[in-house]
């Protein structure tokens, strides 16, 4: 009996044991392992996986974290994310992506196999059913900017952000918040994650030339340039100490976290077992708030398994189950290290910023931001308004003064186009004053193609239209002159209708053309008139006419032949038999014919002949019609040569290389006219080639 009582209570006692252990829970996380955050951020995760099942010992549940490497490439987060799914059969993952596409694909991938994502860093991604974000992401950081540029009464700013669709989110949040403080965005530019330092220096050299302040290979790190960056950019976990020292003056904006006791007693423990998992590393510095927020991700995603009964690491593909651990993430609330856990519809809650200021000592304070006393120096309320005292880039640390906001582009001296003044022909340039503005305006063809190649280029170049008047000599003179311009450092470029010669060539470079070149000769016309006696025979050519005189006679006999032993209206002597065979086939032209054919075969025939009548009435009437009311025109010279054997006058546009070319063609320069106008070279054609020199021929080309 006792014997058998021991045995009851051991197998009573495993039962009770085996119902007490908690089942494990598999949940992925995707880190860049080969980062110095990455590091950071795995032992984060793993310490609060730990503290909360320190801090709740009778959980049912208890997730393990498989941890992937990303390597910070968005294919490899992809395969850690498809790796994590398949094989590792994870209930959910933590996403610690460093890059905007990472977050994106990720969170892509989690929406379509139904698994919640976590992410706890400030990079947007989608907003998809099963992805939550468990930190605010970094256009909730365009306010306090704002402010920061409100509160030094600057009024314009230029954008840099990530090249992609979740790196261009925070430019409407930026915008917006500008215009509160009565600022603007005058400049956009993105940059590719990716970029190479060549990218980088293009892209920093155009934002250098940009009338508005905001690299430091570019220049742009000496004194009168502002930066203001992100959180993203000014987390200290990210940053090597080249880094910092490449950035003083730098102001950035990123998340706060009050320092409390259980924070500080969790940097002391941090220290410790980091420099424990990297083999002693001395280099450890405090706690970031996105340390602290990777921490609370990890609390929240162990919170939430427990909540929504999630037990088992097998992947089960039904979504409900999985639909309810993301409610469970939503409706989680604590006290986390980086402030009050807590999602409000899903979103979480825009934090209190720290602005900070890079200096040689490395980041120090100068201020802080909430929704709701905005930007002061303490974070204590009431503190008053304002920032500390703020070191700017390229200045002595003894030097605060505040730069302008503003300055002239830096790129370099303006270039000088020349372009050319006409009088006529100004479709492709014109050059004239305006009276409003008293200005100089250049419009045209070529002025239009030439702003559109300047704005295409990936780096600005500041130029200013000059008439060529007013920079060569101070005469007009011709278009060979303006292009002397050039060689002689006159002029940087020119922009007109200007062609291109083998001569040209020889001293100046030329674009690739944009628009058809070569000679046109204009000439008089002759007009044709329909006069003579016999114009009604024109319409139709003499065969046609034979051909027709001959089918009618041929009709009429044919018919004769069928109905004059039939039909006594085609009987009589042989006389009246001619006249009617004559008489019946030319009175169908107006349909006169009065004698009536029996034979069915002539009533055919006569079908087919009436229906080629009225077909040949026809043609021949719109033919006369057109000769007498349309004119013909002839040209009165066809060939060039017959202007050099006649010794006519020949005009062309004033300042054109033709000139130059007719004189080569053995043109004589006494019969050679320039022109300036249309009105001109009609004028001059009207009257003709003995009047006065007036040119019989005149030539029109590009310049």
């Amino acid at each position: 009996m006792g014997r058998r009582s021991f045995v009851a209570l051991w197998l009573l006692g495993a039962l009770v044991g085996h119902r007490a252990a908690a089942e494990p829970v598999r949940v992925g996380v995707i880190l860049n392992l080969a980062s110095a955050a990455g590091r950071r951020w795995r032992t984060s995760l793993q310490m609060a996986v730990d503290d909360y099942y320190a801090g709740h010992p009778n959980s049912t549940t208890r997730i393990e974290l498989s941890f992937r490497d990303s390597s910070g490439d968005a294919v490899a987060a992809v395969s850690a994310a498809v790796d994590l799914i398949k094989n590792a059969q994870v209930q959910a993952i933590i996403d610690g992506a460093q890059t905007a596409a990472e977050a994106e694909f990720v969170a892509r991938i989690g929406d379509r196999a139904h698994v919640p994502v976590l992410s706890f860093s400030a990079t947007s991604a989608a907003q998809t059913p099963f992805f939550v974000r468990t930190s605010a992401d970094e256009s909730s950081q365009a306010a306090p900017i704002a402010e920061v540029l409100g509160h030094y009464g600057w009024h314009a700013a230029t954008l840099l952000h990530e090249d992609s669709r979740s790196g261009a989110a925070i430019a409407p949040a930026f915008a917006d918040a500008l215009r509160g403080v009565r600022a603007s965005v005058e400049h956009r530019a993105a940059v590719p994650a990716d970029a190479s330092d060549d990218r980088l220096d293009a892209v920093f050299y155009r934002v250098a030339a940009m009338t508005t302040r905001v690299a430091k290979n570019a220049g742009m790190m000496s004194e009168g340039y502002v930066w203001i960056a992100t959180g993203g950019v000014g987390e200290a976990d990210a940053l090597s100490p080249e880094d910092i020292d490449a950035m003083q003056g730098v102001l950035s904006v990123r998340p706060y976290a009050p320092p409390t006791s259980q924070v500080t007693a969790f940097a002391e423990r941090f220290r410790t077992r980091f420099q424990q998992e990297n083999n002693g590393s001395q280099d450890i510095p405090d706690p970031t708030v996105s340390t602290l927020r990777a921490y609370d991700a990890a609390w929240a995603a162990a919170a939430a398994v427990e909540a929504a009964g999630i037990s088992g690491s097998a992947f089960n593909p039904g979504p409900a189950r999985r639909e309810k651990l993301v409610k469970a993430v939503r409706d989680t609330t604590f006290d986390g290290l980086a402030g009050k856990f807590r999602l409000l519809n899903g979103q979480p809650q825009t934090p209190a910023y720290e602005i900070v200021n890079f200096v040689a000592e490395g980041p120090w304070t100068v201020g802080f931001w909430n929704a709701k006393s905005g930007i002061s120096p303490e974070f204590a309320a009431g503190s008053g308004e304002g920032l500390k005292e703020v070191l700017f880039p390229g200045v002595d640390q003894s030097d605060i003064r505040i730069p302008d906001g503003w300055a002239f582009s830096p790129a370099g001296q303006e270039l000088v186009v020349a372009v050319p003044v006409k009088h006529g022909f100004q479709q492709f340039v014109r050059v004239y004053n305006d009276t409003t503005s008293n200005r100089t305006m250049f419009s045209g063809y070529c002025i239009d193609v030439f702003d559109a190649a300047i704005k295409a280029l990936p780096y600005p170049v500041y130029y200013r239209y000059e008439p060529f008047y007013g920079i060569g000599n101070g005469s007009s003179g011709t278009y060979q002159q303006l292009i002397d311009l050039v060689p002689d450092q006159k002029a940087d470029a020119v922009v007109g209708d200007v062609a291109i010669t083998v001569s040209r060539m020889a001293k100046v470079d030329f674009t690739m053309p944009f628009t058809e070149s070569g000679w046109t000769m204009v000439v008089p016309v002759q007009s044709q008139a329909a006069t003579g006696m016999f114009f009604f025979l024109k319409p139709l050519t003499p065969a046609l006419w034979l051909a027709s005189l001959g089918a009618f006679i041929f009709t009429g006999f044919v018919i004769w032949v069928i109905e004059h032993r039939i039909n006594p209206e085609f009987r009589g002597t042989p006389l009246q038999q001619f006249g009617i065979i004559f008489h019946y086939a030319f009175s169908t032209l107006v349909f006169a014919h009065r004698e009536n054919v029996v034979s069915n075969l002539s009533k055919f025939l006569m079908v087919v002949w009436v229906f080629a009548v009225l077909i040949l009435t026809s043609s021949y009437t719109a033919s006369l019609t057109s000769m007498l009311t349309v004119q013909k025109l002839k040209p009165a010279v066809t060939d060039i040569h017959d202007l050099i054997n006649n010794g006519d006058y020949v005009g062309y546009q004033e300042g054109s290389f033709v000139h130059g070319e007719l004189l080569e063609m053995n043109f004589d320069q006494s019969k050679l006219r320039s022109y300036r106008t249309p009105d001109e070279y009609a004028d001059a054609l009207s009257k003709g080639s003995d009047d006065a020199g007036s040119p019989r021929c005149s030539t029109r080309s590009r310049t």
